[in-house]
């Protein structure tokens, strides 16, 4: 456990829901063994879920490290088995925000490419057609906004797979942006928005993806119940 402060949008005898901030590893593992979401559960709450092992207490499914938004987490084993079942008979609807660099060709449009290992990369997934390995994946977006060189777009996978809308939207040619693996860059400056390179004020330093909205079927009662996570102050500063 460790005193680490969350955001809780709602809590019940089964469940809760956090809105994870970015730049937090949602468990442990190699290299982050502390300040996890992981341990601020285990520190907020007195009742979890060990249905997914000792090191991932509630923990039903994960965002990238700096993704940050809505994270939902079950209290006891029955209400976390329930809850997987609906993300992997993909009956959640999820659906994110991004800034990306550069605009997507169309206002809107289902991106429908297999995802499987990188061939030479470890931490990257690619865009595998013939790979064994390879899942299919599918994603639909739209434009909510368009800027000089860069956009903001809703979007809402159909799948959930490692990576998928960081990879999905590079292989449109619009990277998410400041995402450092599948973008190339890793800050956005207010001289490179006002095209004035003397101001190197950082608006964001991290990919600006953000999980806005969840919806789910309760595990006790079977209600449909929507959750929304608020933008970050990153990302409002750099919209």
């Amino acid at each position: 456990p460790c005193p680490i402060p969350l955001e809780i949008l709602y809590e019940d005898e089964a469940i809760a829901v956090v809105n994870k901030p970015p730049g937090m590893v949602v468990h442990p593992g190699r290299g982050h063994w502390e300040g996890t979401l992981a341990s601020a559960l285990r520190y907020h709450f007195d009742e979890l879920s060990e249905y997914g092992g000792p090191t991932r207490p509630g923990i039903v499914h994960r965002l990238d490290r700096d993704t940050s938004g809505v994270i939902l987490i079950a209290k006891t084993d029955a209400a976390h088995q329930r809850s997987a079942d609906q993300f992997e008979n993909r009956t959640v609807a999820k659906e994110y925000y991004a800034l990306t660099l550069g605009a997507p060709n169309r206002d809107r449009d289902l991106i429908d490419l297999p995802i499987g290992p990188h061939a030479y990369q470890r931490e990257k997934m690619a865009v595998r057609r013939d790979h064994p390995a390879a899942r299919p994946a599918q994603s639909f977006y739209e434009v909510e906004e368009r800027f000089d060189g860069f956009a903001a777009v809703r979007i809402a996978p159909k799948t959930g797979r490692t990576h998928q809308i960081r990879l999905h939207l590079a292989s449109v040619s619009c990277p998410v942006l400041c995402d450092r693996l599948y973008g190339g860059r890793a800050r956005l400056t207010l001289g490179e928005v006002r095209r004035d390179p003397s101001d190197e004020t950082v608006l964001i330093e991290r990919q600006a993806l953000h999980a806005l909205r969840l919806t789910v079927r309760h595990p006790s009662d079977g209600r449909e119940l929507t959750f929304e996570a608020p933008l970050p102050l990153d990302m409002r500063r750099a919209l």
